[in-house]
């Protein structure tokens, strides 16, 4: 492979699509008629009330980053060996030069956003040349919110693995968890408050009528850069997962060996797929949703004093998250303190289970006290309360879906048994086939969980709540997904809780402290306790199961919250088409063609995104297995080369880009392409990869975990490392690599950005002559398929000549 050679490809290509993107918008002609966005101007004076509350709420915010870098504080003052310390800087240093790479990636892709925000808001809109300047500016802001909590992810997460792996050597499980937890709560508060003051600043101190603009170029700021960094975390991180996890099978050497050089580029992938994507995917969820409940208050209620009411309840309900998990996270600790501090064995699942619990108990009781306390006259008098069971339906899917996802991919389920026994026999066939049932049962269960929460939803929306706006249930399932992050901290937590346990583990590989001379005695005089290499090495092991568990069952509430958020968005949308349901509803039924033809589309894109993601892995891990095999070192060495070690992390890092630059156009281009073609159409187009997505994603990420765990389950339960049995479940893990942490998690932001760009894209094109739209859709579509014929004929496997 000429890596120069596709290089100066990719540049030309790059700033092809660039020009064609400009020469059509030059050209494109668009019309007078008066297009609906949001706007605040109505609501632009809150009352003294509703602008103390929420400057009240900047406050909290303020509590909330204290909290964040309080802990961050704690970590890096924790005690750790040098030679973990070392480890997990290397780790640091490589996760810091990966993320620069991506940032000045991010910034190339915006240059695509900002030309069809420059376009719509500058010549179709007719804002004048400042205003359009602050929606810019504020996109930058998303991006920036985004980035910025994505690299405190990484560098708390890097701080506190080593500091787990050296606690984990006093003998006792409780640090080995604690830690982990406590990285994840500092995350989780200091990305939901950082959320919340951007979104608070926008609505009180942003001029009117700027406001509405500003929301949605800020919101799809963090869209765009979730999207870029999930897409190219999850293949960077299965790429170097998949590499290293085969020299197992290949040499028979044990879990992480430092002798692998592909072990540094899998710590790199845990935080660049594990922390840093999600972390990003998360801030953006949160602002995406509060968005889209904001832009459908805007348009489907008429009356500004119930907006206003109604906007600075939403705000308020997200205040009280913050709260409601900081206090659950203390009062939860304190209780798994006292009853595991001193034992010597502990369910790890255990207490982030009732963490979890207690903060959706929390949650619903404040929910209700505070809507009282706000809203009690809303309506006829009972909205409040009814509007807090509907967001409560929404609260105990963030409680009831992980229970649900810890049957089908936990260590203690029968699903991941099943597989492990499938595997004795049956080998890796049937350790994969195994994990695909998992996988398909999950589907139906959480489908049904998904239907039973949105159908109370809409039962309480018909008492009463469509008296004060238009189509209530579609509000309702808003406010489902906004109750699915009612506690959001704790979500994000749980998740960021695996990359953490997974890398402790390596870094306590990578030390390789067990052979340090005179080591323990040395770790009695500066430290003061007697070490137990063998307790330790099993409660690292042990809670890396936890870890993986935990991180399925977080990717399933944000999959869902995609999807259901999207539902209000898709609506906004359609309110913009049908000039407020007044016009062309007979267009969105299956006896228009288009709308029909849309939903068949979505499906087809679903599938070549889970296609080209999947080859983006494929052939990434191939020439880092082909890399390793041919320089890996086992006789004589302790440790591989750095200078092996950073190659590897270059060819994931390739690979990463490639993938995720091919596959963020071919949206990007579909988007528009689709938009352009007609409205209806898209509209069948948006709801079409929404569905799929979900159940795609569910299938995907369940069936992953129960190969993760399964894996898990033969190395610490039954102790068979090196066995035909483990090498099973290491190819059935393997598989599930690209399924639960590359394809599946990336559907989220990729079905949030493409309805969210839609919003766009569709008055756009509605604001375009029929003739020049339609000869837009082909230039568009024909620029997208370029791209998806990158992203697999041209990420081809080719043996090296």
């Amino acid at each position: 492979m000429n890596s120069s050679s596709n290089s100066k490809r990719s540049i030309v290509l790059q700033w092809m699509a660039t020009l064609a993107l400009l020469f059509v918008s030059t050209f494109a002609q668009a019309s007078e008629a008066e297009l609906i966005l949001p706007d605040l101007s109505s609501v632009r004076f809150l009352g003294q009330t509703g602008h103390q509350l929420l400057m009240y709420g900047l406050g909290v915010c303020a509590l909330g980053l204290v909290f964040g870098l309080v802990i961050y504080s704690q970590l890096k003052n924790m005690p750790v060996h040098r030679s973990m310390k070392e480890i997990s800087d290397i780790i640091y240093e490589t996760c810091k030069t990966y993320l620069i790479t991506q940032g000045k990636f991010i910034l190339i892709l915006e240059l695509f956003i900002g030309t069809i925000m420059v376009y719509y808001f500058g010549f179709l809109r007719h804002f004048e040349t400042t205003k359009v300047a602050v929606i810019l500016f504020f996109s930058l802001v998303g991006i920036a919110g985004s980035y910025g909590v994505a690299w405190f992810g990484i560098r708390i997460n890097t701080l506190a693995n080593s500091r787990t792996a050296f606690a984990s050597l006093r003998g006792k499980p409780f640090p080995t968890y604690a830690i982990p937890l406590k990285s994840g709560m500092s995350i989780g508060m200091l990305l939901i408050s950082t959320e919340l003051v951007l979104m608070l600043c926008i609505l009180l101190f942003v001029p009117a009528d700027y406001a509405g603009p500003c929301f949605i170029g800020f919101a799809i700021g963090e869209s765009l850069c979730a999207s870029a960094l999930r897409i190219a975390g999850g293949i960077f991180t299965k790429i170097a997962d998949i590499g290293s996890d085969l020299m197992k099978i290949v040499f028979n050497i044990k879990e992480d060996d430092a002798r692998n050089p592909g072990v540094i580029a899998d710590c790199t992938g845990d935080n660049a797929g594990d922390s840093v994507g999600p972390t990003a995917d998360g801030f953006e969820t949160y602002g995406v949703t509060g968005v889209a409940l904001i832009t459908f208050i805007l348009l489907a209620v008429s009356n500004p004093v119930v907006q206003v009411q109604l906007l600075v309840w939403i705000f308020s309900m997200r205040i009280v998250m913050i709260l409601a998990s900081g206090f659950s996270y203390l009062f939860n600790e304190s209780i798994a303190k006292a009853k595991y501090a001193n034992a010597d064995k502990m369910n790890f699942e255990a207490p982030l289970t009732s963490l979890v619990w207690v903060t959706s108990i929390v949650s619903v009781i404040l929910t209700f006290v505070v809507s009282k306390l706000l809203i009690p006259n809303l309506g006829d008098g009972t909205l409040w309360w009814k509007l807090s069971c509907i967001i409560t339906f929404g609260t105990l899917a963030g409680a009831l879906i992980p229970e649900l996802v810890k049957v089908f991919t936990s260590t203690k389920s029968a699903h991941v048994q099943e597989v492990v026994t499938a595997s004795k026999e049956g080998g890796a066939s049937l350790n994969i086939l195994a994990g695909l049932t998992a996988g398909n049962f999950s589907c139906y269960w959480m489908g049904l969980l998904i239907v039973a929460l949105m159908g109370g939803a809409y039962y309480v929306s018909g008492m009463g709540v469509g008296t004060m706006m238009k189509a209530a249930p579609v509000f309702a399932f808003g406010l489902v997904a906004f109750g699915f992050l009612g506690m959001g901290p704790v979500t994000i937590a749980v998740d960021s809780y695996g990359p953490v346990t997974d890398n402790a583990q390596s870094v306590y590989e990578l030390s390789v402290i067990e052979t340090l001379p005179n080591i323990k005695e040395e770790l009695k005089k500066d430290f003061g306790f007697d070490v137990n290499f063998e307790k330790a090495k099993h409660f690292l092991e042990e809670n890396d199961g936890a870890g993986n568990t935990f991180k399925a069952t977080a990717k399933p509430v944000l999959i869902g919250t995609a999807v259901v958020g999207s539902t209000t968005m898709i609506f906004s949308i359609i309110v913009i088409l049908t000039l407020g349901l007044t016009q062309n509803l007979d267009k969105l039924s299956l006896l228009h063609p288009p709308f029909l033809l849309g939903l068949i589309t979505g499906g087809a894109v679903i599938y070549w995104f889970t296609g080209a993601s999947t080859q983006a892995v494929s052939t990434g891990a191939y020439r880092a297995v082909e890399f390793i095999k041919a320089n890996i070192k086992l006789d004589g060495v302790t440790k591989a080369s750095v200078e092996d070690s950073k190659k590897v992390v270059e060819i994931c890092t390739q690979y990463a880009q490639k993938g995720m630059f091919n596959i963020f156009l071919t949206i990007f281009f579909s988007t528009l392409a689709f938009a352009c073609l007609e409205a209806y159409f898209f509209i069948g187009y948006l709801i079409s990869i929404a569905l799929f997505g979900l159940y795609q994603a569910i299938f995907m990420a369940n069936a992953g975990g129960a190969w993760d765990n399964a894996k898990k389950i033969v190395e610490v339960e039954l102790k068979q490392k090196g066995t035909p049995l483990h090498a099973a479940t290491v190819v059935g893990d393997t598989v599930g690599d690209p399924f639960k942490d590359t394809s599946s998690v990336a559907m989220n932001p990729v079905i949030k950005f493409t309805t969210l760009f839609g919003l766009l894209a569709v008055e756009l094109a509605v604001g375009m002559p029929a003739k020049t739209s339609t000869i837009l859709a082909g230039v568009f579509f024909l620029i997208s398929v370029i791209f998806v014929w990158r992203s697999f004929y041209g990420m081809r496997i080719h043996s090296a000549k």
